[in-house]
């Protein structure tokens, strides 16, 4: 039986992540942080107390600005294969705590790095980088775009980024980084745009709701469906050599088409009901991601199933029935067709 750490599982990708690892047969171990609230509601459907017999996932308390506590966990743990998630990844908020992003999101991904090499374990690595990386770059952007960071979070990532390959080039690590474009679903956090703009639409719906306040509408993005994006990042572990791969739709759309298409699926009028806060617009601004996929597709056999639209009604028909609303249906039936075996259970 294989083990995999995950860190940040408590996160959207890690609740999928530990759903598709448990789905093969690992013993999953997560980080999380200690908190005085519950945070595990994304993946309180797998999760069982430790004590009962057949108990394959494991939560550990951390904190990725410290290095013993990773180093104890790593040690006792002794996993196979690391999948490191977690990180301050609001992309506006990094511009409020930059200290405090580059801290976690940065260095975080040093300590752990360094851990797993003063450790002597064979470990597979992988690092989860990000699109806005690229920044102000000119799309399609590519494994070889040079980075052009518009954010603290971005610049955090950029540096993690390269201490994976210098970890790998140097040690002879087995560490890859996945460069994801941007991938929502029904568990995407509730302050990122897709998903504010889904759960106002059945606020909206259910009358609880008067307006909905946003930014920046003309902001371009890739857009897939995050449990697809977790099975890659399981793939780029199982090769023969480790990798940095860039993972995306291939397809780009602005904020204000995401807006527009969820709101008349709704059958609502966004116009009647959107309104512009200046406080929501980023200092300096990612115009333009799109993802050029052609070493994923050759190395990894990369086909995603779920497109933009695909993705719209997936997301309105889950924020309508976590409201307590009969979902139009489309969404569902969209996923029962294209995943008539889907290993996630809980959306």
């Amino acid at each position: 039986m294989k083990k995999a750490l995950i860190t940040g599982i408590t996160g959207q990708d890690g609740s999928y992540l530990a759903e598709l690892l448990l789905s093969k047969g690992y013993e999953v171990h997560g980080i999380m942080r200690r908190a005085s609230t519950f945070n595990t509601a994304r993946i309180n459907h797998i999760y069982s107390d430790y004590h009962k017999a057949g108990t394959k996932l494991f939560l550990h308390y951390g904190d990725l600005s410290d290095s013993e506590l990773m180093s104890s966990i790593i040690y006792n743990v002794q996993p196979e294969e690391v999948y490191h998630l977690g990180a301050q990844s609001h992309v506006r908020v990094s511009f409020d705590t930059p200290t405090y992003t580059g801290d976690v999101t940065g260095l975080g991904t040093s300590r752990l790095l360094e851990v797993i090499r003063t450790s002597k374990q064979k470990v597979k690595f992988y690092q989860a980088s990000s699109s806005e990386m690229f920044g102000a770059a000119k799309p399609p952007q590519s494994e070889t775009t040079p980075f052009q960071p518009r954010s603290p979070y971005a610049c955090a990532k950029v540096y993690g980024y390269w201490m994976v390959r210098n970890y790998r080039e140097g040690y002879g690590m087995y560490a890859c980084n996945g460069i994801l474009f941007n991938h929502e679903s029904p568990r995407r956090g509730e302050t990122f745009v897709t998903r504010k703009i889904t759960r106002a639409i059945a606020s909206l719906v259910a009358k609880k709701q008067e307006a909905l306040y946003l930014g920046n509408l003309d902001a371009k993005r890739d857009w897939g469906y995050a449990p697809e994006y977790v099975e890659v990042m399981w793939k780029m572990l199982q090769q023969k050599t480790p990798g940095d791969y860039v993972i995306g739709t291939g397809e780009t759309h602005s904020v204000n088409e995401f807006l527009e298409a969820a709101f008349a699926y709704a059958g609502l009028n966004a116009a009647k009901y959107v309104k512009i806060d200046k406080r929501y617009f980023r200092p300096t601004e990612v115009d333009h991601l799109i993802a050029d996929t052609g070493k994923a597709k050759k190395d990894l056999g990369l086909d995603l199933k779920v497109k933009f639209g695909d993705l719209v009604k997936v997301m309105v028909d889950a924020d309508m029935r976590a409201a307590g609303l009969k979902p139009i249906g489309e969404g569902d039936k969209l996923l029962q067709k294209k995943f008539p075996d889907r290993w996630w259970k809980a959306d």
